[in-house]
C-alpha cells in the first residue's frame, strides 16, 4: 500500500515537473506580451511627446537644423503681401488723384472751345488748322458780312497774279481820294511811288490811296480790275463773296469767314504779301521826304506772336476787322474775326485764342500715351 502512495506520488511529482515550463512558458508569454502592449504604449507616448519636444527644440536647434527656418518666409510674406496691397490702393488713389487734377484742367480747356466761354466779341470767328484743315474754333463762319480792308490781300493777289513790274512808277491820282467815306490819306495827290511801295502801303498801314492807285494802273483799268477780283475768289471757292472795289470802303465787298480762310490761306503763298503785311514800319520817300508808317496790326510789333499773314479792316457796316495765318502752339492756323465791338478787341480776340491753343496744347501733351 506504501509502495503505491509512493508510485502515485512519485508519478505526481514527475508530471508536475513536466507540466511547469508550459506553464513558465505561458505565464512569461503573457508577462512579456503584457511588457510588450506596456512597451507598445510607451513607445506611442513617446512618439507623440516627440513632435511637442521637436517642437519646443526647433527654436533651439543648432546648425544641423540651420534649413529648418527657411520656411519662416513663407508666413512672413503673407504680412508682406498686405504690405503691397495697401501700397497699390495708395498708387491707384495717387493716380486717380492725379487724374482728378488733370481733368478740371482739360474740362476748362475743352468748355473754352465753345465762343462764348472764350468771351469772344466778335461776331463772326473762324480758326483753321492749316496741318489738318479743320476747323478748331467756328463762330458764325459763314454768315456774309461786309469785310472792308480785308479786301486788299485779294488785291495785292491780282497784282501779282498779273505779273507786273512792280517797280513801275505810278501816281496817285484824283479819281483815288475817298469820296465814299471821306477817310484821309498821308499820300496826297500827285505822289509817285513804285507799285512794289503801293502794295506795301496798302499791306502793312492800309492806304485807301495806294490800294485804289493799285487797280487804276492795272491793265483795262478799275473794270477790269474788279473782275479779275472775283474771278480770283471764285477760283479760290470763294463761293459767298463779292468784290466791288480794291480798297473795302465799299459795304458791298462782302464775304464769310469760311470763304476768308480760304483767302488768307492763297495770301500766304506769295512771299511779297508775306513780307508786306507783317513789316512792322517802313519809312517811305514821299515827294523827296521821308515819311513813317506803321503796321495797322500790333500784334506783328509783339515778340509773343509768330505771324506770316495779316491785315485789318474798318468801316461802320464791317465793324473791326482782323485776319491773320500764324503759327500758334506750334500749329500753323489762320484765324478769322470779323465785326469786333471795340477798336482792340479784335486783338484781345485773338489773345484769348493764342492762350486758349497753348493752354489746350499743354493739356493734350500731359494725357498719357
Amino acid at each position: 500500500m506504501k509502495r503505491k502512495i509512493k508510485a502515485a506520488l512519485l508519478l505526481g511529482a514527475l508530471l508536475g515537473v513536466g507540466l511547469n515550463p508550459p506553464l513558465l512558458a505561458a505565464t512569461g508569454k503573457k508577462e512579456s506580451e503584457q511588457t510588450a502592449k506596456k512597451g507598445t504604449t510607451g513607445k506611442k507616448s513617446q512618439v507623440a511627446a516627440k513632435p511637442a519636444v521637436k517642437s519646443a527644440a526647433k527654436p533651439a536647434t543648432t546648425k544641423k537644423f540651420a534649413a529648418a527656418p527657411a520656411p519662416a518666409p513663407a508666413p512672413a510674406a503673407k504680412p508682406s503681401k498686405s504690405v503691397k496691397a495697401p501700397a497699390t490702393r495708395a498708387g491707384k488713389s495717387a493716380q486717380v488723384s492725379s487724374e482728378a487734377v488733370k481733368k478740371p484742367v482739360r474740362r476748362v480747356s475743352m468748355a473754352d472751345i465753345d465762343p462764348s466761354r472764350l468771351a469772344l466779341y466778335s461776331s463772326s470767328a473762324l480758326v483753321i488748322d492749316q496741318s489738318t484743315g479743320q476747323a478748331v474754333l467756328e463762330k458764325h463762319p459763314d454768315t456774309v458780312v461786309p469785310i472792308a480792308s480785308i479786301s486788299k490781300l485779294m488785291t495785292a493777289m491780282v497784282v501779282l497774279d498779273a505779273k507786273l513790274d512792280l517797280q513801275e512808277v505810278i501816281a496817285i491820282g484824283e479819281d483815288d481820294v475817298d469820296g465814299l467815306k471821306g477817310t484821309r490819306s498821308r499820300l496826297p495827290v500827285g505822289t509817285t511811288m513804285t507799285r512794289e511801295t503801293a502794295m506795301l502801303l496798302a499791306l502793312m498801314s492800309s492806304e485807301n490811296r495806294a490800294a485804289h492807285s493799285l487797280g487804276r494802273h492795272y491793265p483795262g483799268g478799275m473794270p477790269a480790275f474788279v473782275q479779275a477780283m472775283n474771278r480770283k475768289a471764285q477760283a479760290l471757292g470763294m463761293v459767298n463773296s463779292r468784290f466791288e472795289e480794291p480798297t473795302g470802303l465799299s459795304s458791298n465787298n462782302v464775304s464769310t469767314a469760311h470763304d476768308l480762310a480760304r483767302m488768307v490761306t492763297a495770301a500766304a503763298r506769295y512771299p511779297e504779301i508775306r513780307a508786306f503785311s507783317t513789316t512792322a514800319e517802313a519809312r517811305v520817300e514821299l515827294n523827296g521826304r521821308p515819311t513813317d508808317f506803321h503796321n495797322t496790326n500790333a500784334l506783328v510789333r509783339s515778340d509773343n506772336w509768330e505771324i506770316g499773314v495779316s491785315k485789318t479792316g474798318y468801316i461802320s457796316e464791317a465793324g473791326r476787322c482782323l485776319v491773320m495765318q500764324a503759327r500758334v502752339a506750334d500749329k500753323p492756323v489762320v484765324i478769322v474775326l470779323l465785326d469786333s465791338v471795340g477798336k482792340m478787341t479784335r486783338v484781345g480776340d485773338a489773345n484769348r485764342i493764342k492762350r486758349w491753343m497753348e493752354s489746350a496744347s499743354l493739356v493734350s501733351e500731359r494725357r498719357p500715351a
